[in-house]
């Protein structure tokens, strides 16, 4: 059945685009997925519109069915404000979790409430990710501009791994640089240090899925 619908009432501010669609116009369909409230009121969710009226829980079961099997891993030790960003890309990219080290609360503002679709798990050290991914057989790759750093553009990154980032700053910590089976460098070619990690999760996410899903295509 298609979905006929008509388009909420409501206006993004930024671009005076609606936001969402409104409810349901016609006979409701009957698939186990939707969403009763959300036919009858409208969907205005961030999310794409192949789950427009789904119910969380159905949207949540879905992706699991096609998760990536790589893992991205964030130091949070000073309570960087990057991290919302990281979840937000994790979801985009189909990361199977995003794991937080160190402090549990963060600024979940960049997010955009995707967190309600991303696994999320919290560690309280470096330690306890290095183990629970050593149970896991799942080789840990850190992303950062150190000496040494082995380009992330030629490496060959698994299949199946936990990319683990330092937070804005200090980078990765000494625990977790002596950990990683390798430690990876973004290409930069002007005048700053550093780019923020948000960004550099960001680049290194599409960098496996050019690896193992389009890759896989050519």
């Amino acid at each position: 059945m298609s979905e006929q619908v008509t388009p909420a009432t409501g206006a993004d501010p930024g671009n005076g685009q609606p936001i969402g669609v409104g409810p349901w116009q016609g006979p409701w369909p009957e698939a186990d997925h939707y969403d009763p409230e959300l036919l009858a009121q409208g969907d205005r969710r961030n999310v794409v519109d192949q789950y427009r009226y789904w119910r969380h829980e159905a949207i949540v079961a879905d992706l699991d069915s096609r998760r990536h099997p790589f893992h991205v891993a964030i130091e949070n030790w000073e309570h960087d404000f990057n991290i919302g960003s990281v979840v937000r890309t994790a979801n985009a990219f189909g990361t199977r979790a995003v794991h937080i080290v160190g402090r549990r609360r963060w600024n979940r503002r960049g997010a955009m409430v995707t967190d309600r679709y991303q696994h999320v798990y919290h560690h309280p050290e470096t330690t306890a990710l290095l183990d629970w991914a050593g149970e896991r057989e799942l080789p840990v790759v850190g992303i950062d501009n150190l000496p040494g750093a082995r380009p992330l553009e030629t490496y060959p990154l698994p299949r199946a791994c936990v990319l683990l980032f330092g937070q804005e700053g200090p980078g990765l910590s000494p625990e977790a640089r002596e950990a990683c089976e390798a430690v990876l460098s973004i290409a930069q070619f002007g005048s700053t240090r550093s780019i923020n990690a948000g960004a550099a999760a960001a680049i290194a996410m599409h960098a496996w899925v050019r690896a193992h899903v389009f890759g896989q295509q050519m």
